[in-house]
């Protein structure tokens, strides 16, 4: 079954993980993705982090999904040769180094527009194109705290904490994702023609965090870190240890619920208490319901807090470990973890789930270059012109090729 983004074509010029996330979450539905690397300077994604068996790090693996890999100095005058005739028949162009560097380089969006006027361009930068910021070096970290996500994570009295995994980043590959889906969109209706998709990487967090903004502007209440509660604490929830270990997450989103959430744990007594009555009245006494709350979690196992809840339709879910992940019933049966054959390391598989046009996981990140002679075959080049190339450092081949 072909990919319902089968037509895409996108050429990727980022690296590490914000750039090539939005790449690979499209590659997923079937866009052609052709990864860009320097010959002698490939991502340092295959490297960092744990490796497989096979000794390629894990992080590439799923980062370099279903994607072809070139090896191509896209500097020198020849790579911008051949960059050229991949962008004339390209949909987009993904990038996330430091603004000017394109410019620098002689491709920015006035040029690569001129070779292509359709082209969309997915620009991710740490501040974003322009600003006073613009030129500030910036990683994810940087990212989280300037969102306030930092802020908002750990406890009152301790020091603000990044979150278990790299979320800047990661939101940013999402958002982008969806930059470049609005932008062919627009370009398919006639609305506009090739346009820059301008991402800080701060920025996708700022949106999807959201809250925290018109609270205090239209509220003119600033959230703070909580702990094990909610920053504004305006819902029943926290986290909780039962009597057996097992940390659990209780929450409940509207007054109704609330209400079965208090009576499991306290019974009617509780439940009915005027306090309780609504939310706005419940978060007025928060810490009353917090430690009721953990007072029945902590004395009980987690089998009977689970039945208790359960009886009242109330919510507390277990906290899963990646090995409980990789395990779970639920998760499998979604076909949430997935590999290709042959291949013993598994990874998170398309999401969404599509009815009719389902993602699919075609291979794991391939080598340096794995693609390099094929593709340069697709523009027109022969094998002389190749080598050649090869030879002078301007292209990178698969070094598993016999090339004697």
């Amino acid at each position: 079954m072909t990919g319902p983004l089968d037509h895409l074509k996108i050429i990727e010029l980022g690296h590490v993980i914000a750039g090539p996330l939005s790449a690979a979450l499209l590659s997923d539905f079937g866009a052609d993705v052709i990864k860009i690397e320097a010959p002698n300077r490939t991502d340092m994604m295959r490297d960092l982090g744990p490796k497989a068996e096979d000794g390629v790090g894990v992080w590439w693996k799923t980062l370099g999904r279903n994607k072809k890999t070139l090896g191509l100095d896209w500097k020198s005058d020849e790579g911008r040769d051949i960059l050229r005739k991949l962008v004339e028949g390209a949909d987009v162009l993904v990038e996330n180094f430091r603004p000017g560097v394109l410019e620098r380089a002689g491709i920015g969006p006035d040029i690569l527009h001129g070779w292509n006027q359709e082209l969309i361009i997915l620009r991710v930068s740490g501040y974003g194109q322009d600003g006073p910021m613009r030129d500030v070096p910036a990683f994810g970290r940087a990212a989280e705290a300037m969102s306030g996500l930092a802020h908002l994570t750990g406890f009152p009295d301790g020091p603000p904490m990044h979150p278990g995994f790299p979320a800047a980043d990661s939101t940013t590959g999402l958002m982008g994702a969806l930059g470049i889906m609005i932008a062919l969109l627009a370009r398919e209706k006639g609305t506009a023609r090739g346009q820059v998709v301008d991402l800080a990487v701060f920025e996708a967090l700022l949106r999807l965090m959201d809250y925290p903004v018109p609270a205090l502007t239209g509220a003119n209440h600033s959230p703070r870190r909580n702990g094990l509660r909610q920053p504004m604490d305006f819902a029943p929830g926290g986290m909780f240890r039962t009597s057996d270990g097992v940390w659990l997450t209780v929450s409940a989103g509207s007054a109704e619920t609330a209400q079965r959430l208090l009576r499991a744990v306290g019974g009617d007594t509780l439940a009915d208490d005027p306090r309780f009555a609504t939310l706005a009245e419940m978060s007025q006494h928060m810490s009353m319901v917090f430690d009721a709350i953990n007072d029945f979690v902590t004395q009980h196992t987690l089998v009977e807090v689970e039945a208790e809840f359960a009886r009242h339709d109330a919510v507390a879910s277990k906290v899963l470990s990646v090995e409980e992940i990789a395990t779970n019933e639920q998760i499998r049966h979604r076909g949430d973890i997935v590999s290709v054959e042959g291949e013993p390391t598994q990874v998170v598989g398309p999401i969404p789930h599509l009815s009719a046009t389902p993602g699919a996981l075609r291979w794991l990140g391939r080598p340096p270059g794995a693609d390099t002679r094929a593709i340069l075959r697709d523009i027109g080049l022969d094998d002389d012109q190749i080598a050649a190339l090869s030879v002078a450092g301007l292209v990178g081949l698969d070094k598993r090729e016999d090339t004697s």
